[in-house]
């Protein structure tokens, strides 16, 4: 896919049981020139993974632990974790 100039890209990746319940690993995801920057919890719902992003599912922005309203700056990567359990 190639963005349009001035598009917001934002790549996504999900992880372990939410990568194999959605069916892909990696998205990128285009967003119009002049739309408000995207959050992770606003995308989340766009990706078709559901209406609200579940409490439990972890979010890291750039490869760090974030918030789930964080806002996301063109180029940003954004990775869904499940919950991980073991002891």
């Amino acid at each position: 896919m190639t963005a349009s100039v001035n598009a917001t890209v934002i790549t996504v990746r999900l992880f372990a049981a939410l990568r194999e319940q959605a069916g892909w690993a990696e998205r990128r995801v285009e967003l119009p020139a002049g739309a408000p920057a995207p959050t992770p919890a606003s995308l989340w719902p766009q990706l078709g993974l559901g209406e609200t992003l579940p409490s439990q599912v972890r979010v890291a922005v750039n490869q760090v632990f974030a918030g789930v309203h964080q806002p996301l700056a063109p180029g940003a990567e954004v990775a869904f974790l499940p919950p991980i359990s073991g002891g």
